[in-house]
């Protein structure tokens, strides 16, 4: 066992709307954690926030690399950001330009890769050889664990299954194509359920719209999570189809990647068995050779949002040590 091996590692986890960073210990637990607003117009903003958090903890707490999980396109040397919806990194050489200005290495890789690897070794993932990480957010990201590493592919933007195309024609997707997953399965098609139905003026929608001060145009994903969780028939009906559509969606997934394994993360996923419960009855319906094949197990995230901080962190120190 090399010495990297029990040092902690700082792990960072960049979002949409906020960049947060903690101090892990090689058996998953954090030692100490900030979070910092994401700015989402410059790409050396967000270069000066996570050299910031990199200091602040680093002087708190002695670690031996760094890792970052980006919600974007990492290249197969996983040093270039080559591309990410919602920050201004167009071919970033983040590595490059980070360890340029910090005192230690660093890793960089999906955010996704990096919650796979997280419930891999810490969580619900944890003695599968092969399984498949689902992370519902606004979109849908995904992280694959084979043989217990990490399947990149050979550009490395394996697991970017949802921009699969289930409906042709579909509803238009940030990506540029019409029908992927994530627009029917995702914190946005929850949204844009609600939406419609508040829409229509149905007293249905009334309890959701008092939680957002009877605007439309307020109602987000978690909205309708939360108001599903404490008991709203509408929005419960809207997280079934999305649960319905997961379900369906996992069943394609299984018959390409056969795993054993389907770990459901991300801030969707916080529905539970309200989510959950629909898509295992959907996924025994749509799997192919139902029947006549063992049945891939489908389980919640264990790490929560914690999931890429941890996997990045484990991933820099696996990389320190050579592994």
């Amino acid at each position: 066992m090399s010495t990297a091996d029990r040092q902690p590692a700082i792990g960072i986890d960049i979002g949409g709307s906020k960049v947060a960073a903690a101090v892990v210990d090689p058996d998953g637990r954090m030692l100490g954690r900030r979070t910092i607003p994401t700015p989402t117009d410059r790409a050396d903003a967000v270069e000066e926030v996570i050299v910031e958090l990199v200091d602040t903890l680093a002087a708190e707490h002695a670690a031996c690399a760094v890792g970052i999980g980006a919600a974007g396109w990492v290249d197969e040397t996983r040093r270039l950001v080559r591309f990410s919806p919602h920050l201004a990194w167009r071919n970033e050489p983040l590595v490059d330009r980070l360890e340029a200005r910090l005192a230690l290495p660093v890793v960089v890789d999906n955010d996704a890769n990096a919650a796979a690897w997280g419930e891999y070794r810490f969580g619900a993932g944890q003695g599968s050889g092969t399984f498949a990480m689902i992370t519902l957010g606004t979109g849908i990201g995904g992280g694959l664990v084979l043989g217990g590493e990490v399947h990149r592919g050979r550009w490395g933007v394996a697991g970017e299954w949802g921009h699969l195309c289930v409906v042709p024609d579909g509803q238009i997707c940030p990506c540029g194509n019409r029908g992927c997953w994530e627009q029917y399965c995702s914190g946005e098609a929850l949204r844009r359920e609600a939406v419609a139905l508040a829409g229509t003026g149905s007293p249905r929608a009334l309890p959701l719209l008092d939680r957002v001060g009877h605007d439309p145009a307020a109602i987000r994903g978690h909205h309708v999570t939360a108001a599903a969780l404490d008991g709203d028939p509408a929005c419960e009906e809207i997280l079934t189809g999305v649960g319905e559509w997961l379900g369906r969606g996992l069943a394609g997934l299984a018959a390409v990647l056969d795993p054993e394994r389907f770990v459901i993360g991300g801030g969707v996923s916080e529905a539970g068995d309200k989510l959950l419960g629909p898509a295992r009855t959907s996924f025994a319906r749509h799997l192919t050779g139902r029947g006549f094949r063992p049945m891939a197990e489908i389980l919640p995230a264990r790490l929560g949002n914690d999931a890429g901080l941890i996997g990045a962190a484990d991933l820099a120190r696996r990389g320190l040590a050579g592994a």
